[in-house]
This record gives structure tokens, sequence and C-alpha cells, in this order.
């Protein structure tokens, strides 16, 4: 498994995509492209747990840090990503400490948390690298917390200061239609909140990340101080790409 929790917390930059088709394929892809991480989406993706083994399998392959966002957050979802061997989980709709310090509870062993332990998994290659995975899953694993309404922008700070928590992540179209904006990091008051999140995180000695929509927001988002990106999507690529094909035939289909 490769964990890239030193890092983040360290303040390196880190750029990923996300992966919300189910393919183990894209999830490989993104490795051997060069990202540093890859969100493999069970939230609002097509992929369910039975795909996530297979992803999981792909972005071992792709030398990629996968990193899964549970559906909510709850204690049976982290318990399965983890031990199929997700380095880390994105945990959706967090507004406040308290829910915060759930989701790191959730997915640390005792006595720290309330994690599972079980040994024949493949997070622990099947038993033979339990006791390493054991000793160091509580200290490797990254814990991503999504910030998607104005409450939780409000307690940005707070949720920082939460031990365990790594990353807040905004969620740029639930934040925006929560706030009953546009998602514009150049514009209030969504600009607005995203200093107010990069400053909770920071003030705490944690990371700040983004899911952006297209390739000209990335210099605005590390300007504002996120540090760790996602852009664009498996789905949306494949999307484009069979549009410009039906484009490059369509001034054809008349003739």
């Amino acid at each position: 498994m490769r964990t890239i929790r030193d890092e983040v917390r360290s303040g390196e930059k880190k750029f990923g995509t996300w992966c919300n088709l189910g393919s183990s394929l894209t999830v490989e892809m993104a490795g051997t492209a060069g990202l540093d991480w890859v969100l493999i989406d069970l939230e609002h993706g097509a992929g369910t747990f039975s795909e996530l083994r297979y992803q999981l399998q792909g972005a071992t392959a792709g030398k990629i840090t996968p990193i899964v966002r549970l559906p909510w957050n709850e204690l049976p979802y982290f318990k399965s990503a983890l031990d199929l061997g997700a380095a880390g989980v994105m945990v959706p709709y967090v507004n406040t400490p308290e829910e915060a310090a759930l989701a790191v509870s959730r997915m640390r062993y005792p006595p720290a948390g309330t994690r599972g332990v079980a040994k024949l998994n493949r997070a622990s290659a099947f038993g033979s690298n339990f006791e390493s995975y054991f000793a160091d899953a509580n200290s490797s694993l990254l814990c991503v917390v999504q910030i998607e309404t104005a409450d939780a922008v409000a307690s940005a700070h707070a949720i920082a200061e939460v031990d365990g928590v790594d990353v807040l992540f905004v969620g740029p179209l639930d934040l925006s239609v929560n706030m009953r904006t546009q998602p514009n990091l150049d514009a209030p008051p969504f600009s607005d909140a995203m200093v107010a999140v990069v400053t909770g995180a920071s003030k705490a000695g944690k990371a700040a990340g983004i899911l952006l929509a297209s390739e000209s927001q990335i210099p605005r988002a590390l300007e504002l101080g996120f540090t760790f990106v996602a852009l664009g999507s498996d789905g949306s690529m494949v999307l484009n790409g069979m549009t410009a094909v039906a484009t490059a035939f369509s001034r054809f289909t008349t003739q």
C-alpha cells in the first residue's frame, strides 16, 4: 500500500483525479499517467464495494495512492474500504468537529478508535504482513473530510484541529448549491469560503484540498493555498473523448 500521509501533512502538493466509472482500468491508468493519488468514488460513482477490490488492485498495478470516498460516515464502510487496502478515505458531508472525530475513530484500530481487527484481508497481505500493517495503520492512513456546507466552512478551523484529520476537502458543487452561489474561485461569497477553509486548515497544520473542473482553475487554487488538488474524472474524460470522435464524424453525416 502506497501512502502519502506524511507528505500531505508536510504541505507537499499532491495532484490526483476522480474515478467514478467503477473501472479498475481507469484507476490503473491514473497511476501510469503519473498522478500522485486517485479518488475512487463510492458516494456518487457507478462502482460499489464489489468493484472496489478490483479498483484497488488497479491502483497497486499503477503504483498510485488510492483514496476511497465512502458513501457516508458510518463504521461498516470504513472497515470494508480499509480492509480491502485503501490508503485513506474521504468522508462526505462533515459539518462539525464531532463528526470529524467520529470519522477518525472509525478508521483507527483500538485503543485509538473503533475499527474492527482482522488478519485475513487484502490490506495486510492476507495475514502475511498483519503485524506491520497493524502497527502502522493508525499513523499512515490518510483521513480526508469534505467541507460541503456553510456550517462546515464556519467550523473549518475547529474541524481541522481534530487530531487525525489530515485534509479539509472542498466539494465545490455541493458547497455552491448549499450556499446558493456559483463555484467561482474568484468571486465572493464562494471565494471567501475558500479562503476560510484554507486558513482554517493551515492554522491547524493541515492541508486543504479541492476538486477542479478545468485546467484553467489550477493556478488560482494553488494561489489560494490548496495543496491536495484533483482535476476532472474518468467519466468526464471518456465523455469528452467520445464527444470529440462524434464531432469529427458529424460533418460527414449530411454528405
